[in-house]
């Protein structure tokens, strides 16, 4: 899907809109704004480096995933984005497998999760960068390996942080849910996403 907008109004620039991911939740996502877009898929290295906080991560990956895809897209606005989950001292990536999603859910349950969401809008012309890390708390229900076990098996939310999916099931697993954007939650804050597009000229709705 390509959408061809006006970049600013003075300039007369118009410039193709891309999501660097090929998640279908953030896609999802960012179709509620009714723009058509290209999706690709950013080939970068998530490996965490030594000492870098979990803010920083994020922040560092969405640039990153935004000015891997812009090789490619060289004149478009560009939409990267990342999320880990921390619980207390760990950050808990992507499970993988069942037996670690069970493990997360296991170390959540009663307890806060931190949601951090890294998001970048890189101009691919000018090469101006716009990146912020937009928090969501999770409170969990205590949970025992039996409820842990169903949900994990019916949604198999192996590829997702934390080990959920909270525009499924997942929401059955919490107790209360804490931040400005519940779109974070799912990997793309679309009010933050508003602001930036706005700072390229993009005017919504």
């Amino acid at each position: 899907m390509v959408i061809l907008f006006e970049f600013a109004e003075l300039t007369g620039v118009y410039m193709q809109l891309v999501l660097a991911s090929t998640s279908p939740f953030r896609r999802e996502l960012l179709e509620r704004l009714g723009l058509s877009f290209e999706t690709c898929a950013p080939e970068v290295d998530e490996t965490r480096e030594a000492g870098e906080k979990p803010e920083a991560l994020v922040m560092r990956l969405a640039a990153r995933k935004a000015e891997a895809v812009a090789q490619r897209f060289p004149k478009a606005l560009i939409i990267g984005s990342d999320q880990v989950a921390c619980l207390e001292d760990r950050v808990l990536g992507k499970p993988g497998s069942r037996d670690n999603a069970m493990r997360q859910l296991r170390d959540s349950a009663g307890k806060e999760v931190l949601f951090l969401t890294g998001l970048c809008l890189f101009n691919g012309m000018s090469g101006r960068r716009q990146v912020i890390c937009e928090p969501f708390r999770v409170r969990f229900r205590e949970l025992d390996d039996e409820r842990i076990a169903r949900y994990v098996d019916a949604e198999q939310p192996f590829n997702c942080a934390g080990g959920f999916k909270s525009e499924g099931l997942g929401i059955t697993l919490f107790r209360g849910l804490h931040g400005e954007d519940p779109n974070a939650l799912i990997g793309l804050p679309l009010i933050r996403l508003v602001d930036m597009l706005a700072e390229e000229g993009v005017a919504l709705p």
